[in-house]
């Protein structure tokens, strides 16, 4: 009987020949560093100057990074760009910028600049859409913030295809990219997008740059969001929050207060409640109508809020609050344009529905956290903590949660709910007071 002889493996020692495997050894110019003997500090993030930017991207800018801001047209992205190669020029002598637009004229952009109190020395325009001239452009200028407005609007001669075409805007943007690279100037690219809001262009796009932003807005509202999609040095679920303004655009630190309606008298049918867009609590409240109707098939309007869901809210409070809607019209709405799509806003939609149809205010500064389901049980919600916090900060003193939410923070007074008949048991309705009528 012939014994069997096992198979040798391959070595993997220095020297040896790698024929056998299919690949021909070629001699590294730069030797593999250990990752502890790597410096860090060459890629540290540096401030913009505009705070809310600078919280979606980590901190600022990379020396040698490549950020795509995506977004529908008119939304605001050349003004926030504009402000952002401003803000880089007045930071000293060495720091110059580089505005390059092919959607613009050079005397458009000034205009604008002029508009928003962005004109600088060190602002440097270029009104080109050729690859090889920017790149010349760069070279001359010798800037550290180079900024394209837009990527779709880049033309390289030397490869086929037409401008905005898949084969142009990729070879435009690795073009940029080895130049960031290479040189260590952070480039910001403006990206259009698709009907349905994605950004236009390859998919391999987005893989090629370091960070995705989505500038968003709705165009009857002057609040603008910039959220990140993928970021290669921080957070991907970081939003910023802007105010588009005739003079320009401006950072809101603070934007709760957008979405709450100042008033003075309580008001039957609204509630407050705290959401999370990523990492960041916001404060938003929920309006809700409800009116007797003749017709058949009373009418459910939505704004700001899910349709489906809002529907199956109603069904819930209907069925497991006791509450009767069958011959009512019901309106339901967010303050400031604010969307919300985070489950955690269900019950404020529910106590909103039964303030309304009670025609009874909910007491003031309460806030109402928590997830409805069919059954009419109140889920908790990640984050209840950060939303009390944020919460008790802008003056809130007593909230409306699930059960086992955490304890709550000091000076806050927090009823534990486990369904929604539980929920509607604890509202504190205030009666309707008169509201003095002001004749002129």
């Amino acid at each position: 009987m012939q014994e069997r002889t096992a198979p040798t493996a391959v070595a993997s020692r220095p020297g040896t020949s790698l024929a056998k495997a299919g690949a021909a050894a070629v001699l590294p110019t730069t030797p593999a560093t250990p990752l502890s003997a790597v410096d860090g500090r060459a890629t540290r993030a540096v401030p913009t100057g505009i705070g809310e930017l600078d919280r979606v991207l980590g901190g600022g800018v990379v020396p040698g990074s490549v950020v795509l801001l995506a977004g529908e047209p008119g939304v605001g992205k050349s003004t926030l760009l504009l402000e952002v190669v401003h803000q880089w020029a007045r930071r000293g002598p060495a720091d110059r910028s580089l505005y390059v637009t092919g959607e613009e004229s050079a005397g458009q952009v000034r205009l604008r600049a002029d508009r928003t109190g962005a004109v600088h020395d060190r602002v440097y325009l270029a009104a080109e859409s050729d690859l090889a001239t920017i790149l010349g452009h760069v070279e001359q200028v010798a800037p550290t913030l180079l900024v394209v407005d837009s990527v779709q609007t880049m033309l390289a001669a030397d490869v086929d295809g037409v401008t905005g075409g898949v084969t142009q805007v990729k070879a435009v943007t690795s073009a940029l990219t080895s130049l960031a690279k290479a040189s260590g100037i952070p480039v910001l690219l403006i990206g259009h997008v698709t009907k349905d809001g994605a950004v236009a262009g390859p998919r391999s796009l987005e893989h090629l740059v370091d960070v995705v932003l989505h500038f968003e807005g709705d165009k009857h509202s002057t609040l603008r969001m910039v959220r990140g999609i993928k970021n290669r040095f921080g957070a991907a679920d970081e939003v910023g929050c802007f105010e588009l303004r005739e003079d320009g655009i401006e950072a809101i630190s603070d934007p709760s207060g957008l979405f709450l309606h100042e008033r003075t008298t309580p008001v039957p049918g609204t509630a407050v409640t705290v959401t999370m867009d990523g990492k960041r609590p916001l404060l938003g409240e929920v309006q809700a109508l409800v009116a007797k109707t003749q017709n058949p098939s009373p009418r459910r309007a939505v704004s700001g809020l899910d349709s489906a869901r809002v529907a199956m809210i109603l069904a819930v409070v209907e069925r497991r609050g006791r509450v009767s809607l069958g011959n009512n019209d019901v309106y339901t709405a967010t303050v400031g344009g604010m969307r919300m799509t985070e489950p955690s806003s269900d019950l404020a939609v529910a106590m909103a529905v039964v303030s309304a149809v009670r025609d009874r205010p909910l007491r003031p500064r309460l806030v109402v956290i928590g997830e409805v389901g069919l059954a009419g049980e109140v889920r908790r919600v990640p984050g209840v903590g950060r939303r009390l916090a944020e919460a008790a900060r802008l003056g809130f003193d007593s909230a409306l949660v699930p059960v086992g939410s955490g304890s709550p923070p000091p000076g806050m007074r927090v009823t534990e709910v486990a369904d929604l008949g539980a929920a509607v048991a604890a509202m504190e309705l205030l009666p309707v007071r008169a509201v003095p009528t002001v004749v002129r």
